[in-house]
């Protein structure tokens, strides 16, 4: 039998080992600012990758999940220099006490439970196809797998490990979850999340109205002007999604917050857009107040270059070879894919197991596609060579 056969055969046998380690992963709560959960689902994934004899390096973050590198050098030389990048993260977007009120749960093929789709299926995929090489070698190059801990949140600490490692990548597989179509993704926009905060003057709201200053006042005019920004034909959106503020029902607010979510497609437009939303930040609506904007987190948009138009037919080649059919597709979500596609690296996003309805309590997985996804990933890591790539 060659490699390819052996892999794949080999992993046509793991769906039950699949759904087990699965389950370990979404049963903790790993929300974006819960460190501990996200690094006990680390904890998960490096004890599996050493029981099959990889090597995890630890790169600690102070605030969030600590990142987790593991490696396999590569047993050919290749034809490019530079490592192929499995990626994926381990933070999803759900309270502490998700996991117990919502358990992992398998009904009529379809597996439900927090970060089942995004991306806890696709850590699980990324950790079965590095172990199938550490079994049965046949890497084209050194193969890297990079565990992050903060993607939910525009990876603040995560990016300069991604972009670090990206560089020194020949290619990215990001194991996303897989569209509910089959497709992977091949385009993303860009994204900046924001916050900004205004001050304004308390009074009581009966005795002493005229003396008070409404920050909630100037954050609704705000929001206003913010969202008159959206320009869907540009593929512009604008959406001030969580908003705060006040002291009681009779003062008049002294503070107010907001969280603002702009996403893009063209990178000429992000710095239009962000001139014009310092304007709206920095302009009194309500005179007497002030606003401060700070940026919480930024990702970049994933555009398909001649080089990552090359590893998807690859990828679509390795697909029909595992008994599916995919296309690529654009979508509006954002992903660490556009960092490692920002350093010039060939990247591929979504060929992780298919899901949907990511972010909600209806999220869910196809268990019947974990095995052929990973069999179409490790069959396009062994055929690189048979690229310019």
């Amino acid at each position: 039998m060659t490699t390819e056969a052996d892999i794949t055969a080999w992993l046509a046998t793991q769906q039950e080992a699949m759904t087990a380690l699965l389950r370990e992963m979404v049963d903790i709560d790993s929300g974006s600012y819960n460190k501990p959960g996200i690094d006990a689902v680390g904890a998960v994934i490096r004890r599996f990758l050493e029981s099959h004899g990889l090597t995890v390096e630890t790169i600690a973050q102070q605030r969030h999940g600590d990142c987790l590198r593991a490696s396999i050098p590569g047993q050919q030389a290749g034809n490019a220099g530079g490592a192929i990048m499995l990626m994926g993260h381990r933070d999803t977007v759900f309270p502490d006490g998700e996991a117990e009120r919502r358990p992992f749960a398998i009904r009529d093929g379809i597996a439900y439970g927090p970060g089942v789709a995004d991306m806890k299926a696709g850590l699980t995929m990324n950790c079965f196809i590095l172990a199938a090489f550490a079994k049965f070698g046949g890497a084209p190059a050194p193969l890297v797998g990079l565990f992050t801990g903060d993607e939910e949140i525009g990876s603040p600490e995560g990016r300069a490990v991604i972009e670090a490692e990206a560089r020194r990548a020949r290619v990215v597989f990001n194991s996303e979850p897989g569209r509910v179509s089959g497709n992977v993704v091949t385009g993303r926009k860009g994204g900046v999340f924001m916050q900004f905060r205004i001050t304004g003057k308390a009074a009581h709201s009966g005795g002493n109205f005229a003396e008070g200053i409404s920050a909630i006042e100037e954050l609704a005019r705000k929001v206003q002007a913010i969202h008159a920004l959206t320009d869907l034909d540009r593929g512009i959106t604008l959406n001030v999604g969580l908003v705060s503020g006040g002291q009681s029902v009779n003062t008049v607010a002294p503070w107010a917050e907001g969280q603002i979510d702009l996403r893009y497609v063209e990178p000429a437009d992000k710095d239009d857009i962000m001139a014009r939303i310092n304007a709206i930040i920095e302009r009194s609506y309500v005179p007497g107040t002030q606003a401060q904007l700070t940026v919480r987190g930024e990702f970049l948009p994933l555009t398909q270059t001649p080089a990552a138009r090359k590893l998807f037919e690859l990828y679509v080649s390795a697909a029909a070879a595992s008994g599916f059919r995919t296309d690529g597709e654009f979508t509006g979500g954002c992903a660490d894919s556009g960092f490692t596609a920002g350093v010039g690296t060939p990247t591929i996003c979504a060929v992780g197991p298919v899901g949907g309805k990511a972010h909600t309590p209806e999220e869910f997985l196809r268990i019947d596609t974990l095995v052929p996804r990973a069999q179409a990933c490790a069959r396009a890591i062994l055929r690189l060579d048979g690229t310019s790539l």
